[in-house]
């Protein structure tokens, strides 16, 4: 089927007032012409969300520490076969609402540059080649291999979108070309040329002084005439009126719409397209370029079957949501996003430990699971619950939450005082597990997190932990008892102490609805770890640039001057893995301690900054030697 050629049949039979209607994210029926009412808004950052059930894999950032884009594809696949098969369902009731339908506002490849941009989690990481690979793997999985797309996945934000979240209405990102291209741009034509996303989704923010979303250098220039883009573009939610509310770039509704549309933005995730009609009228737009738009989007429903009866798509049954595959399939990924900073041998747990204490406020926490952009998963295991029903018969797990997450005016009359309970747990103990960390009450999008910088900003102040973890941590530091130290997090948190003080030390970012039997499956050696840092773990907060500093001087692995505690692709296993570069393309690997383990080769060129530009995951067993091409 002609894709390109339908959709221009069907849109040359539309009015001029049915074409604008459909560049709404909420796009009218057209009856006469059999098509039903469409919502575009649908979210898969991580799993379907916003619309019940579903299986609830790791966050985007704990993806990207496995390292491993083929576990990557195949959960984003997973994804998909969920979209769509509620999908299938929802269109039974005639037409499709919010979160019901198959273009989805995923993957987020914005480079996370700096660790207190709240939205870093949603994100592959500091490095573009990483982003990139992660982001083809993810967008081949979603959209699928068929003769039409299982779902659309959009590329966002462009571009240079990383906070400040509570300016991000009205920002200015400055940036030189040389960052602009290696840096901000690169994951996403990396990701046009190597899987063919549908769409984009422009950013709140200016760069350079352009609205993203009526960039014509962005969109005009770069995306569609440089990267060769030939799918759609849709505006971030609200950010056609930023235009001229907060960026003051025009004067009205009417010359937001019109300059946006003109710069290549087909679709309004908001209501400023209402008002296209206003800018047709005072002659700020033609026809021919509002037909150009539609013509994209109907093309795009065509790829999807939307108005086909012979779809491969659509028979996708609803017993696919929350299958035992995609469980498994969660579990796995939750265990390879597992990174593993410090061990001095008390992981595994050994044997002969009869007594654990399992401490801190993300222990029995549902909610960093789960993170941001989540759908409902049907069941869930906390840290506590895994390591519960893990544990070797005979052992005695001891809980106590230990401290509230961050706040730290507990009023000792009439609140709970957990410390002391979590003093005397340890006491007890041979291990303690503390569980801590941050969830997505503290980092995240402007509008969801209520933190120290203010009332729904979004950023972190600092990348230090919480006051109130900090008190606990060193009470029971105090013990002498060694301590496994599990952080939860979506980026970069200051571990030095933890680093000090503790006998292992375990990244679990956001894992997802089986990141307790995950950990479990680690912690008593069921499956050794391999995880890597996706991001550079800095020492401290003077280690950062100022926050609104878009030069990539001074800023992750590739430019950092400083000493990081852990660097970018840090990750310890259980066994000992030995590398032997035969070429710069060749390396041999040799399995010489005693645990069976995936391990994920990364290899790197310098020009001159180290760069990494290929990665090969593995499952390599004791004894064994591999070699590697890449």
């Amino acid at each position: 089927m002609d894709f390109k050629k339908a959709a221009k049949e069907l849109v040359g039979q539309m009015t001029y007032a049915e074409k604008m209607a459909q560049m709404k994210y909420d796009a009218d029926a057209v009856e006469r012409l059999g098509i039903p009412r469409y919502n575009w808004w649908n979210e898969a950052l991580h799993g379907v969300a916003r619309s019940g059930a579903a299986t609830v894999f790791p966050q985007a950032i704990a993806m990207a520490a496995s390292f491993n884009p083929d576990l990557v594809q195949q959960v984003a696949s997973a994804i998909g076969d969920e979209a769509r098969a509620k999908y299938n369902e929802y269109k039974t009731f005639g037409d499709t609402l919010i979160y019901q339908g198959i273009t989805c506002w995923s993957p987020n490849i914005n480079i996370y540059r700096d660790p207190r941009w709240g939205r870093g989690h949603e994100t592959y990481g500091e490095d573009p080649y990483l982003t990139g690979v992660m982001g083809t793997a993810y967008v081949k999985g979603l959209q699928g291999n068929g003769k039409y797309r299982k779902c659309d996945a959009t590329l966002k934000h462009y571009a240079v979108h990383s906070g400040p979240e509570e300016k991000r209405h009205h920002f200015d990102a400055q940036v030189n070309d040389r960052d602009l291209y290696e840096t901000y741009l690169w994951a996403f034509r990396y990701v046009i040329e190597n899987a063919q996303p549908a769409a984009v989704m422009g950013a709140y923010n200016r760069t350079n002084g352009e609205a993203c979303c009526a960039s014509d250098r962005l969109i005009k220039d770069i995306l569609r005439g440089e990267f060769g883009f030939d799918g759609y573009v849709v505006s971030d939610c609200g950010a056609i009126r930023d235009i001229n509310e907060h960026h003051h770039l025009t004067n009205s509704l009417a010359e937001s719409s019109a300059l946006a549309v003109k710069a290549g933005c087909d679709l309004n995730c908001g209501s400023a397209y209402l008002w296209l009609s206003e800018a047709a009228e005072k002659g700020l737009i033609d026809e021919d370029t509002i037909t150009q738009s539609v013509e994209r989007l109907m093309e795009a429903r065509f790829r999807l079957g939307m108005f086909s009866d012979d779809c491969e798509y659509d028979n996708i049954p609803y017993d696919v949501v929350e299958c035992e595959k995609h469980i498994e399939l969660c579990r796995k990924m939750a265990q390879e996003s597992t990174v593993l900073l410090k061990n001095d041998g008390v992981l595994p747990i050994n044997k002969d430990v009869k007594n654990i204490a399992v401490i801190g406020p993300n222990a029995e926490s549902i909610t960093p699971l789960f993170s941001n952009y989540y759908g409902r998963a049907t069941r869930y295991t906390t840290l506590l619950r895994g390591i519960l029903d893990a544990a070797p018969e005979g052992v005695k797990v001891r809980y106590a939450l230990g401290c509230d997450l961050c706040r730290d005016d507990l009023n000792p009359k009439y609140e709970e005082m957990p410390l002391r309970e979590a003093v005397l747990a340890a006491k007890s103990a041979d291990v303690v597990i503390m569980c801590m960390g941050l969830d997505p009450g503290i980092e995240g999008e402007q509008g969801d997190t209520y933190n120290t910088i203010g009332l729904s900003a979004g950023d972190r102040a600092t990348i230090d932990l919480p006051l109130s973890q900090q008190k606990l941590f060193c009470e029971i530091s105090k013990l002498g008892k060694p301590v496994v130290f599990v952080n939860m997090s979506g980026g970069c948190v200051n571990l030095a102490q933890q680093h000090e003080k503790c006998s292992a030390v375990l990244q679990c970012f956001y894992p997802g609805a089986e990141g307790g039997n995950a950990l479990a499956d680690i912690l008593f050696g069921k499956v050794s770890p391999s995880g890597r840092l996706p991001v550079t773990f800095y020492r401290s907060d003077s280690d950062l640039p100022d926050f609104e500093d878009y030069s990539m001087e001074n800023r992750t692995y590739k430019f950092f001057r400083g000493s990081p505690l852990y660097p970018f692709g840090h990750g310890l296993t259980y066994s000992k893995i030995t590398e032997s570069w035969l070429d710069e393309d060749t390396v041999e690997l040799e399995n010489q301690g005693n645990y069976d383990t995936a391990y994920s080769v990364l290899k790197f060129e310098y020009i001159p900054h180290k760069n990494l530009c290929g990665i090969k995951k593995v499952f390599i067993r004791k004894g064994e030697k591999l070699t590697i091409k890449f």
